[in-house]
């Protein structure tokens, strides 16, 4: 993650939890009281964001002392000790929610990733994700896929072209909105376009489409729409694909299945703060 906007993020979440002050903590411990926290999985899964600890807690106070035991993308089994922090019992624990709300979700995200991955068992096509993240948290959600083992899609509505069934409806053709599109972006820009029919697939291919999506289509359907695509043209299936018939997906042909499941509806991976008043070890 970029650590510019991964520190103005976090600025921003802390802005928002803390406000004028943790009233909680500052009214119960002194300044220098000191304290160590264990931050532990509860499940196994595959961690994501780890850094963010030691970003949010030098933001806090840069006297936070913080070890990582492991680095993302690691599989780790339930009640393990992934990191360690000393330093003021307040920064502690005035930090420890905002860390762990986007600590679990990443490594849920990544978790999820990593099974899609390994229920498609195929080499050849790379699980990607979509704009489907929660908004204010889209860096987080794509960097934890790639933890994962899975592909980013486009960033955002701004750094690549993709025709849906709304532009075409509106603009009359996929030739029309993919001509359109081509005389006013850069050479730099690709072009996706999804289709639904064989029709769609051939007009795409001959509208000069960089990228051709397959929506909603079953694997027989993706199957024989990919035959029709040729080499240098980038296939994807995407829509109604889930953890549940993914598999089905295999050996079809296409280089990315995207699964907006990897972020809109995942389930957070269990991890807390265990803290111990104490001498520093």
């Amino acid at each position: 993650m970029n650590t510019i906007k991964l520190r103005k993020a976090l600025e921003s979440f802390f802005m928002e939890d803390i406000g004028d002050q943790d009233i909680t903590s500052d009214s119960i411990f002194p300044k220098d009281q000191l304290g160590k926290g264990v931050f532990i999985v509860k499940e196994s899964g595959v961690l994501s964001g780890l850094s963010i600890i030691k970003e949010a807690y030098h933001l806090l106070d840069s006297e936070v002392e913080v070890k990582l035991n492991f680095k993302d993308g690691d599989i780790v089994e339930a009640q393990t000790a992934i990191a360690e922090v000393y330093g003021s019992v307040r920064s502690i624990l005035t930090g420890e929610r905002v860390i762990l709300n986007l600590l679990q979700r990443m490594s849920g995200i990544a978790t999820m990733t990593n099974r899609c991955v390994e229920t498609l068992n195929d080499p050849a096509i790379s699980i990607c994700d979509t704009r489907k993240t929660m908004p204010g948290l889209r860096m987080f959600d794509k960097y934890a896929v790639t933890s994962g083992g899975g592909k980013n899609h486009r960033n955002g509505l701004y750094d690549g072209v993709m025709i849906k069934d709304n532009h075409i409806s509106y603009c009359g053709s996929i030739t029309k909105a993919v001509e359109k599109a081509r005389e006013a972006v850069g050479h730099m820009v690709k072009i996706e376009v999804e289709t639904e029919s064989k029709c769609e697939v051939l007009e795409a291919v001959d509208a000069g489409a960089d990228v051709i999506m397959f929506d909603n289509r079953s694997p027989e359907e993706v199957i024989g729409f990919a035959e029709l695509v040729p080499d240098p043209i980038v296939t994807e299936a995407s829509g109604g694909i889930t953890l549940a018939n993914l598999a089905t997906y295999a050996n079809t042909g296409v280089q990315y299945i995207s699964l907006g499941a990897l972020t809109h509806s995942v389930k957070a991976l269990d991890i807390s703060l265990q803290v111990n008043e104490g001498s520093k070890k």
